[in-house]
């Protein structure tokens, strides 16, 4: 009986280890360093903060939020636009592709006899 309880406390532990494991401190301290540089609206503070942290761009700043806002929304609300115009190349953007097809109305329509 000892044996089977022992198997199970095992099998079941990384489980319980998982869902509690979201985020480390470092991580924590790393992502609130960026956002504080990122309102700062000094380039070379936001520079030093990202080469310190070897933070990669192309992954971070689509996927980033701070207070509830995504980087650049955040970095433009706290008057940072140097930052977020650093920044803005690296968010996803929306595309829209409109018909451009001239469509004519029955009065615009010339019948042409031969």
């Amino acid at each position: 009986m000892k044996k089977l309880l022992a198997i199970a406390v095992f099998a079941l532990s990384p489980m319980a280890f998982s869902v509690s494991a979201g985020m480390t401190a470092h991580m924590e301290n790393t992502l609130v360093a960026v956002c504080k540089a990122g309102a700062s609206n000094s380039l070379y503070k936001f520079r030093d903060t990202m080469k310190s942290y070897h933070i990669n761009k192309q992954r971070i700043f689509p996927r980033l939020v701070c207070n509830g806002e995504n980087f650049h929304q955040f970095a433009l609300s706290h008057g940072a636009d140097k930052t977020a115009n650093k920044i803005s190349p690296y968010m996803k953007g929306t595309v829209t592709i409109k018909d451009i097809a001239m469509t004519y109305g029955s009065d615009e329509i010339m019948a042409v006899n031969y």
